[in-house]
This record gives structure tokens, C-alpha cells and sequence, in this order.
């Protein structure tokens, strides 16, 4: 057998992470806190209602085949992906009654057309948008997403050298500022700006190299894999148990050991310690160094956090609705008509929007699984302050249940759907005070460390401890950033920096059993490695 690893935090970072390590030759066992293994990409099944809560969106499809083709396997076979077409609908703020109404289809020939009939010229300015947009994906695929910048040197060659000024022009101009150069109407602007969001910024925060977003809604397409994105999950466990990994639900980390200045194992809230040549905490950032670790082995403590940004949080409402909602889609997005001042409300002056910007949910339109007979399944998330408070008293809650109120409402008539509140039932509601006690999340923040300049690329948090030998960091809040298909990048960037591989190229698919065996690395990590390949069977074992 071979050296052990404790992998913290049961998310897609955490599973995919304890994968690929099983695969190369690790011992692994995953300690996720709550019953079920999902982190932010969550499941509740309650009253024949099944709903996602957190991730939605099944983007980057080349991400999830590289993964699950590094463990052997075929993405096709492991979910049943279904190509959605419209990928989403659009309500635009009129100022009071119904809005506006637009589907964004599969076929990008029919959608440039009515761009144009909504805005003469625009349609044929987003088709170069998105041309180019698709160019700055693949360089992001090529040079920046699957590097750890242990030598950012390494993701600079001659091709990349010769675009330095347009690079550094997309980190410095914001996306907001880029959209507006090219786009004339305002409605527009926002189809292309509304991503900033999922990656916890705004458009006008945003590096405008994130306009490669708009590549994969409008040119490569929306999938969905059948009983929602928590099926990512399932396949995530499934593969990562067949590896071997060990995966422990109901198991609390309360403190990684350290012992001469490298990680030894973990402590958990019964008392019991597990010890380890390694750990990998996919578990929040903020949590991990300020309260996993004791002060002195802090590479980010808590005064350091004063100049991070959480990035945007989340209201994320999970109803019930009885009989058809067709004037909804899988996807709908809802646009305010005074969107600078919905993202100053939620990220400058952490106040409540109203009216807001919503995205609405309802699987049920592709999967009716996911609800009972003669109903919908409705999930309605609007970005909020990163605000712990938020949902933490009896007032508070009282308060936000006002304001789901409002949202449906808002939703109800934008949509023209007038008895919208009247038909839900609204199962569960979860608020930055959920995110922040029950995910750990620094600041109650829905998504991870925000997109900003300054956290970014080769700027967002490494994935390795700068203090604390053999303590790596996998997930959202390090680099490559947010989403479900980036944590599986930053699942392998583990993988590379264990086998000390500073190049920009993905792993070569499928890895080998016992891959890690094979990696010689002569600095600290090198220790593990090594371990790897000649240590006897390190059994866990509790004090």
C-alpha cells in the first residue's frame, strides 16, 4: 500500500481531489461534516420535491470530460446530459408590468438575428464578441487554467508573449467597460455581463478576460445532466469510492496537527485524530487557515483577510409550485432596468435589492422527476450582501421572509404569471447565515473568493500552504477560481503539484495506477512522494 492522505470537505473539489490521489497510489480518506457528501453542491428531497442547492448551470463541458477521462472513465457513461434548447430565457426590466421576454437558443445564427432586431447592429457585434470570446477561452484553456504558478513563467511562450499587451488589457479593463465598447443597448450588455455573477463579482469588477464566459452559453451551449447537478456529485463519490477512497460522513475537522512545520493529520470534534503524510483541506479557504490551523502556522491569518473580497452571496429560495409554469424555462434570468445600482446595493453598501436581479430554476421543465405529479420544482436565487447576519435572527428571517414575498411577486409579474405566490410552497430557504455556518463560507459568501484583479490567475490564493509542509489547498476559494468544472481543475492541480509538474498542459488522460509513485520531487512535497512509493501501509488510526 502506500502513504495516507486526509482529504477535508466532502465537495466537488474534495471528491474529485481524493479520486485522483486514490488513483495515484495515496490511501485517502475524506472527512466531510455533514450526512451527505456535496459541499455547496448540495441536495434537499423533501415532500417528492428533489432540488440543487447551490450549482445549476452544466457549463465547460471539456472540463468534465478531461476529468473523468483522467480516472478511465466516460463522462456519457457516468451522467445522462441533456443539450437544453432554449439554453435559457430573459425578462428585461419595462418599469412596471410585464417585461420584456427573449430566448437565447441553441442556434447562434437565430440569435444573432434577434439581437439585431432588438438593437440594429448589436446582434452582428456579439457574433464577433463571442468569436472572440471562444479565442480567449482557448488561451485560458491552453496557458492559465491548469497551471499552479509555481512558475508562471512556464505559461508565457512565444505565441502567448506576442499578446501580452492585449493580457494585460483584459485584466485591467473591467468586462462591464469591454461589453459597453461594442454593444450599444443596455439589455444587451447585461446578456453578456450577467456571468460576473457566478463567478462572485460584477461586471463592472470583473476582468474583462472573463468575457470567455460568454463562449460557452452562446457558442458551445447549456447542458443538464438528468436529477440535477448533484448527480455530478454522485459520479464524483461513485468514481472516488471505486479508487479506493475511504469517504466518512457526520465527521467534524476541528484542527490540522502540525509537527516540525509539516501536517501530520487532523483532529476531529469526538477527540479523535487521524494522522497523515498529507492533508488537503477543500474546505473554505478563510476556515481552513484561521480556524483549522493555530496562529503560528497561518499562511493567510485573519488580519490578511481585511484586503480579500468574499464576493457576492445569495438568497437561494427552494419552492414548490402547483400546476405548469411555461412562461418559465429551465433557465430564467430576470435583469433589472438600473443594474449598477443592483450590484453598488449588494457588493458597495451590503443592502437587500428590490427590485432585483433574479436567476429561476425549474428542472422540473426537463427532468419532471424532480417534482411531483401536477407540480413544478422552483428554486429562485437573488444575490445578496455577503452578510453572516443576514438570516441569523428570528427578525432577520422574519424580514427575508418579506422579501421572498417581494421576489415572487416581482417574478410572478415580470413573467405574467399573476398567482405566483399564491401557488408556491416555499420548502427551505438558505441565506448567507446558512452559508456561513453551515459551509464554513468567510462572510457567509454563496460561491468563493471573488473574480477581481486581485484574485485572479496567478493572484487568487495557491493551492499550497506557505507556512505548513504537505498542506495543500483544493476549491473554490484557490486557484483557478469558482465553479464546478474549475474545482475539478483544481483538483488536478493538486495531483501536479505532488508530482511536481509546473508546466500549463492538463495531465495526459487516462493516469496510470500509481501514478504518483513515479514522481521524484526533491523539495518538501518530494517527502510524500516518496512515501508514495516505498512507505509501508500507513493505517488511520485514532488516539
Amino acid at each position: 500500500m502506500s502513504g495516507h492522505v486526509v482529504v477535508i470537505g466532502g465537495g466537488v473539489a474534495g471528491l474529485a481531489t481524493a479520486a485522483l490521489l486514490a488513483r495515484g497510489g495515496a490511501e485517502v480518506t475524506l472527512l466531510e461534516r455533514h450526512d451527505q457528501v456535496g459541499g455547496r453542491a448540495g441536495r434537499l428531497e423533501i415532500d417528492g420535491f428533489t432540488f440543487d442547492t447551490g450549482p445549476s448551470w452544466y457549463l465547460m463541458q471539456e472540463a468534465f470530460e478531461h476529468y473523468f477521462a483522467l480516472l478511465g472513465r466516460n463522462v456519457d457513461e457516468e451522467l445522462d446530459l441533456i443539450d437544453l434548447d432554449p439554453r435559457y430565457r430573459v425578462y428585461f426590466d419595462n418599469g412596471a408590468g410585464p417585461a420584456r421576454r427573449l430566448d437565447v437558443t441553441a442556434d447562434p445564427e437565430a440569435n444573432w438575428a434577434a439581437f439585431n432586431a432588438m438593437s440594429a447592429g448589436d446582434g452582428d457585434a456579439i457574433r464577433d464578441y463571442a468569436a472572440t470570446a471562444g479565442d480567449r477561452y482557448r488561451l485560458a484553456l491552453d496557458r492559465f487554467l491548469y497551471t499552479t504558478y509555481e512558475r508562471p513563467d512556464r505559461a508565457i511562450d512565444a505565441a502567448t508573449l506576442k499578446r501580452l499587451p492585449e493580457l494585460a488589457g483584459l485584466l485591467t479593463r473591467s468586462l462591464g467597460s469591454a461589453i459597453g465598447s461594442k454593444v450599444a443597448d443596455q439589455r444587451l450588455r447585461q446578456l453578456l455581463g450577467f456571468h460576473a455573477v457566478f463567478l462572485g463579482s460584477a461586471p463592472d469588477r470583473l476582468p474583462s478576460l472573463f468575457s470567455l464566459m460568454s463562449h460557452l452559453d452562446l457558442v458551445e451551449g447549456v447542458r443538464y445532466p438528468r436529477g440535477g447537478l448533484y448527480a455530478v456529485i454522485q459520479a464524483l463519490a461513485g468514481a472516488a469510492e471505486a479508487e479506493g477512497v475511504r469517504i466518512r460522513t457526520h465527521t467534524d475537522v476541528t484542527r490540522i496537527m502540525v509537527e516540525r512545520g509539516r501536517a501530520t493529520g487532523v483532529v476531529l470534534a469526538t477527540g479523535e485524530t487521524i494522522l497523515a503524510d498529507a492533508v488537503v483541506s477543500g474546505a473554505d479557504m478563510h476556515h481552513t487557515e484561521t480556524r483549522l490551523l493555530e496562529r503560528p502556522f497561518q499562511s493567510r491569518p485573519e488580519s490578511s483577510w481585511k484586503r480579500m473580497r468574499p464576493g457576492v452571496s445569495a438568497l437561494l429560495v427552494l419552492a414548490g409550485v402547483e400546476g405548469d409554469l411555461p412562461e418559465l424555462e429551465h433557465h430564467t434570468l430576470l435583469f433589472t432596468r438600473d443594474w449598477d445600482a443592483n450590484f453598488r446595493a449588494i457588493m458597495d453598501d451590503l443592502t437587500v435589492p428590490h427590485p432585483a436581479s433574479i436567476y429561476v430554476s425549474r428542472t422540473s421543465a426537463t427532468d419532471p422527476s424532480t417534482a411531483p405529479d401536477g407540480h413544478e420544482n422552483l428554486v429562485m436565487l437573488v444575490p445578496f450582501p455577503a452578510d453572516p447576519a443576514l438570516g441569523a435572527s428570528a427578525a432577520s428571517r422574519a424580514a427575508l421572509d418579506g422579501h421572498v414575498d417581494r421576489y415572487l411577486d416581482q417574478v410572478g409579474t415580470w413573467a405574467s404569471i399573476p398567482d405566483l405566490r399564491q401557488r408556491t410552497s416555499v420548502k427551505k430557504v438558505l441565506t448567507p447565515h446558512h452559508f456561513a455556518t453551515e459551509l464554513h463560507a468567510w462572510r457567509g459568501g454563496a460561491l468563493g473568493l471573488e473574480h477581481s484583479l486581485t484574485q485572479s490567475a496567478m493572484f487568487r490564493p495557491s493551492n499550497i500552504s506557505g507556512k505548513v509542509e504537505n498542506l495543500l489547498y483544493a476549491g473554490a476559494s484557490t486557484a483557478p477560481g469558482i465553479g464546478v468544472p474549475i474545482c475539478l481543475i483544481s483538483a488536478e492541480l493538486v495531483a501536479k503539484r505532488l508530482l511536481g509538474d509546473t508546466g500549463v498542459a492538463p495531465l495526459p488522460a487516462p493516469l496510470p495506477a500509481g501514478y504518483l509513485s513515479r514522481s521524484r520531487r526533491a523539495d518538501a512535497l518530494g517527502r510524500l512522494s516518496r512515501s508514495l512509493a516505498s512507505a509501508p501501509a500507513h493505517q488511520e488510526r485514532a488516539r
